[in-house]
């Protein structure tokens, strides 16, 4: 009797041992723990995918993404790298139907009854897939179990509508490979700068073998753990015939070769890019409110097409590095010199607010020339390095269009962010093109004459204004053309007070440059703050003959994940803001400045031999130097300085022709090289008549009756004019005269 007891005991035992697993699997499936995705969210499962951010010439150049991701099709999907998958993570994918009862059964005898740790694990690629798309909820001791059953039930579901190739490029493309990278087309482009479709078989066995421990088999932090796992993965292809023996033991014996492009560490045009963000951003805005279809630029996988030159960004890049390793030893040791740091520190530095140690040197990480570098320094080691450090803005635009064609805002986008191009700095010399406009729309011609001599102007205390180079003249007056392609300080205060306050704020505002209303004779040598971007979009105005642009233009268009157009830009608007003669006259001057004035650095040290009109600018105390050349398609205006205009040269170093002019100097030089780009870009001028003809004139004429008589002799002069060659020499020698009368 009590044995048929326990037997009934034990029926019922084992039939609650049975019932329970199917009890606990129908309560996931009735969704007692979280409802499950159905079969139509199944068929419309869409990863989140970054937009990505093209030159005009398709470059990719940057991404915009809340996860670094990039959905590719599977024709883009390379053979070797499914095989690679399929080998390593679930051998019998073609043959089940989401979930693999083999594969539970070898996890239950070998992995958890015998130990063996290389057995494998139970889940499918779909299951892996589910649990990428999905995540995982925590529910107590019973999370694992939970989570495994949802992944079993939605990967049988998602067997029944999607097929093997659609749940194979839905894996590929939301599994992570580390560095917040998601999907192979953002992993190849991150560890090899390809395409995932140009993945070889190594370089597929790479990215597959990742999938195990992202981190631990990263390639470029640990290669070795990389070179070890990607031969395993070549191994398990050996095994799944998916290639032989001998293919494998050859691949092995390969190096890694890495190529790790990192966008969000290094990037040719992260300051651009993020203004496209920016602008973009107000596009999908406006397009919401008239389309009534919104986008989300970090998820919907956007294509944005930019007017940027890729080429010239690297020209403009490359020329901007070079400058400033070149000149930064220069500066340290003048500031050395001057015992510079010690006053900083006095003045700058409050130790109280200082955290504790900050004397301490340790190994700190820091931006030179040549890239990130780990050095020994104390925290105020480290201030002081970025306080005293240069820096270089390049801006390039096609002023027939105002597309900008290359922007670097800065040394680096990841650790310096705050764009140089928007700030606004004392523009110097750079605003006198504008000043001798105004005074040549108010009538006065090129070869009108300034006063050039040494004055006080009691009306303005203290004020008295020199030259750059201390000359002056008492007896000699200065042609207008000589004084603003010689950037002479004289003549031209003599020019503001001839012409008006008046006039030259007026037209200063109409080149989009910010004047003030009240008289003030020191704008005449560029008192005025500005950006380098109202500045070489003033200057597109002379290159296109008076033509302004009311913006610059970025984007061309934009696309959505398919390709099909949200947006296309139909050009900025434009208008004439001053007459083309005045224009024509203001780049004839400015073409004698790169050939023998102030820019004639670009002819004699560059070689540059292309037509261009440019000019140079360097402010009070050389806190600031620039310099804008510009052809009928190409305005380049470049900024260089330290941040704080505190810091700088104290001599010639620190002008506009020796610290701005040579980047670009470079930048042309190059061009000048390229065949496709020098055609493009540096266009011959027009000849112009009228420009022409109102500067043949002497760069000096003498005071008094000396020089009345000298007009009526030059009048009488026959017009067989002396060629080129013979003009540049009586240049120079008014030149010579003129440097004799120097204040002793």
């Amino acid at each position: 009797m009590w044995f048929k007891r326990i037997l009934k005991i034990v029926a019922i035992f084992t039939g609650l041992l049975l019932l329970l697993p199917g009890l606990f699997v129908g309560s996931v499936f009735l969704g007692v723990f979280g409802p499950l995705p159905d079969q139509k969210d199944l068929i419309g499962i869409n990863n989140e995918e970054a937009s990505l951010v093209f030159s005009n010439d398709t470059t990719l150049i940057g991404k915009i993404f809340a996860e670094n991701r990039t959905n590719i099709k599977w024709n883009d999907i390379p053979g070797n790298l499914v095989n690679a998958l399929v080998a390593t993570e679930d051998r019998r994918f073609y043959e089940h139907k989401g979930y693999d009862t083999r594969s539970y059964l070898r996890v239950l005898f070998k992995t958890i009854l015998l130990g063996e740790k290389s057995a494998g694990g139970g889940s499918t690629i779909t299951q892996q897939l589910v649990k990428n798309l999905y995540g995982r909820e925590k529910h107590s001791f019973l999370s694992l179990p939970v989570s495994k059953t949802r992944e079993a039930i939605v990967a049988r579901r998602m067997e029944e509508v999607l097929s093997k190739q659609e749940i194979l490029t839905l894996y590929l493309n939301s599994v992570p490979f580390g560095e917040k990278v998601y999907g192979v087309e953002a992993a190849a482009k991150r560890y090899f700068d390809k395409k995932a479709k140009d993945l070889n078989i190594q370089e597929s066995a790479v990215l597959i073998g990742m999938l195990k421990a992202n981190t631990y088999y990263n390639p470029r932090l640990h290669p070795d753990n990389a070179v070890k796992r990607r031969n395993q993965v070549l191994v398990l292809m050996v095994g799944a015939d998916f290639i032989n023996s001998t293919e494998a033991d050859s691949l092995k014996k390969l190096p890694l070769d890495l190529k790790y492009t990192n966008f969000q560490l290094e990037t040719p045009a992260g300051y651009f890019v993020y203004q496209v963000k920016k602008r973009a951003v107000e596009i999908l805005e406006h397009t919401a409110g008239s389309q009534g279809k919104s986008y989300d630029l970090r998820k919907d996988g956007l294509k944005i097409y930019t007017t940027l030159d890729f080429k010239l960004q690297q020209l403009a890049n490359r020329s901007a590095r070079q400058q400033l390793a070149k000149m930064q030893p220069l500066l340290d040791k003048a500031l050395a010199r001057s015992n510079q740091r010690k006053k900083w520190e006095t003045q700058s530095i409050k130790t109280k607010s200082l955290p504790e140690g900050w004397q301490e040197k340790k190994d700190r990480e820091i931006l030179t020339s040549d890239g990130l570098k780990r050095e020994k320094l104390s925290l105020t080691d480290s201030l002081w390095y970025y306080y005293k450090m240069l820096n270089a803005a390049v801006l390039a635009i096609d002023p027939s269009s105002g597309a900008v064609l290359a922007w670097v805002g800065g040394n680096n986008f990841r650790y310096l962010p705050y764009d140089l191009i928007l700030a606004k700095r004392q523009i110097a010399s750079t605003i006198k093109p504008f000043i001798y406009a105004a005074a040549l729309e108010e009538g006065y011609t090129p070869c009108d004459y300034f006063d050039n001599s040494l004055k006080v102007y009691p009306d303005y205390p203290d004020w008295k204004p020199e030259n750059y180079d201390k000359s002056h003249s008492d007896k000699m007056m200065v042609a207008m053309w000589y004084a603003l392609s010689h950037s002479l300080n004289l003549p031209t205060v003599d020019l503001y007070f001839s012409a008006g306050h008046e006039k030259i704020s007026y037209i200063l505002r109409r080149f989009g440059l910010n004047a003030p209303f009240r008289e003030t004779p020191a704008l005449a040598l560029g008192a005025l703050d500005a950006s380098l971007y109202d500045l070489v979009k003033a200057y597109g105005a002379f290159a296109s003959r008076g033509v302004l642009t009311d913006d610059l233009l970025m984007i061309e268009k934009i696309t959505d994940a398919n390709g099909n157009i949200i947006y296309k830009n139909e050009g900025v608007k434009k208008s004439r803001i001053i007459n083309p003669e005045i224009t024509e006259q203001i780049t004839a001057i400015l073409q004698i400045a790169i050939n023998e004035g102030t820019g004639v650095k670009m002819r004699n040290y560059y070689g540059i031999r292309s037509p261009l009109a440019g000019k140079t600018g360097t402010a009070q105390n050389y806190s600031d130097a620039w310099f804008i050349a510009y052809t009928p398609h190409l305005v380049i205006g470049t900024w260089a300085g330290a941040r704080s205009p505190h810091v700088h040269f104290s001599n010639g170093l620190g002008s506009g022709s020796s610290l701005a002019l040579p980047v670009t100097g470079m930048i042309i030089s190059s061009i000048e090289k390229q065949t496709s780009m020098k055609k493009t870009y540096l266009t011959a001028f027009e000849v112009y008549d009228s420009a022409s003809v109102t500067i043949d004139c002497d760069p000096f004429r003498e005071k008094g009756l000396s020089g009345v008589m000298h007009r009526l002799l030059k009048k009488k002069q026959k017009t067989n004019e002396p060629d080129q060659k013979e003009r540049s020499r009586f240049r120079k020698f008014f030149d010579n005269i003129f440097k004799r009368e120097k204040k002793k």
